[in-house]
């Protein structure tokens, strides 16, 4: 079971100008500082998962380099990483549901 995440690139990004990203860069706002704290968050998980995938592959071809042990290590490593991240974005999906769905 394959759970990476890929990491956005600036080809993602599509049709923001050079001076829309500039712009934004210059005026960061708390909103901007979580949204750069959970992207780091996937990409440290994607790497995680990446580390541990290149580990059990080097296992299975007889690395004498890679122990058992520390693949799955790392692959635990990457599981927790994972989970803790979904339970991170289930939180933040149900908390700005609330948030809308609050009478004014």
């Amino acid at each position: 079971m394959d759970l990476r995440l890929n990491a956005l690139t600036n080809s993602a990004v599509g049709g923001l100008s050079l001076d829309t990203q500039q712009r934004t860069q210059r005026t960061a706002t708390p909103r901007d500082a979580i949204a750069d704290s959970f992207k780091n968050a996937l990409q440290n998980v994607s790497a995680s998962q990446a580390r541990a995938s290149e580990l059990q592959t080097q296992v299975q071809l007889g690395n004498p380099n890679v122990s058992l042990e520390e693949t799955m290590l790392a692959m635990q490593k990457a599981q927790i990483g994972f989970q803790a991240t979904l339970h991170v974005r289930n939180r933040m999906v149900q908390a700005y549901s609330d948030i809308m769905n609050m009478s004014v």
